[in-house]
């Protein structure tokens, strides 16, 4: 007789997060939410557009001053929201 392993449904979610493709593509899909929670509220009230494809992540900012700060920011902006993702997901970031 074969012996069964019971396995928890919170182990096999536990082991699919673990995953380094699910975890990137996790991260992606939370762009515009972990870029609102990085760049601040000013920045986020005053963005309009958040598109990332192929390591870039453009963002378009209504105001011109907050666009000028936000230009001025984009290196550690995007270092912050690398950190947060576990992986170096944006290799650049376009301010417009």
């Amino acid at each position: 007789m074969r012996r069964t392993r019971t396995v928890r449904v919170g182990e096999l979610v536990d082991d699919l997060f673990r995953d380094p493709v699910i975890r990137r593509n996790i991260a992606e899909g939370r762009l515009p939410t972990t870029w609102s929670e990085v760049a601040g509220p000013m920045v986020a009230s005053c963005t309009e557009g958040v598109v990332f494809k192929n390591g870039i992540l453009t963002v378009r900012i209504s105001s011109s001053v907050v666009r000028h700060e936000t230009f001025m920011r984009r290196g550690v902006l995007r270092d912050a929201i690398n950190m947060r993702s576990g992986s170096v997901l944006v290799r650049e970031v376009i301010v417009r």
